[in-house]
């Protein structure tokens, strides 16, 4: 069973997930935060497809830098692809967690790059 933390979490993601839609043209920047790594995705919605995705395990970093740093590189390797691939606005799908953090580096992040919430 899960716990009530983790159920107040998707519940907070539904009512968020029921608000945000992402298209080809402007995909949904989806965030999965875990206690030791952090998952991007950009997802467009209306043919439900992964466009891209990107995790902080995927980049190498040494083993003291912390995870903030780690979401903030996340996000802006996240953000060159996109740029790359002609995607410049995505809408922002913090996955129930609160906006900060990790969340908050990812998103600052991308932005740095050029990306558009």
């Amino acid at each position: 069973m899960r716990n009530t933390k983790q159920k107040q979490r998707t519940r907070r993601h539904k009512r968020v997930r029921a608000k945000v839609f992402g298209t080809s043209d402007c995909p949904r920047l989806s965030v999965y935060r875990s206690n030791k790594h952090v998952f991007l995705q950009l997802i467009d919605d209306a043919n439900r497809r992964t466009l891209l995705s990107v995790s902080d395990k995927s980049i190498k970093f040494s083993k003291k830098t912390a995870k903030a740093d780690r979401s903030f590189a996340a996000g802006k390797a996240l953000a060159e692809l996109a740029i790359s691939k002609n995607i410049k606005r995505a809408v922002f799908d913090r996955g129930g967690y609160r906006y900060q953090g990790r969340v908050a580096k990812v998103a600052d992040g991308a932005r740095a790059v050029g990306l558009q919430f």
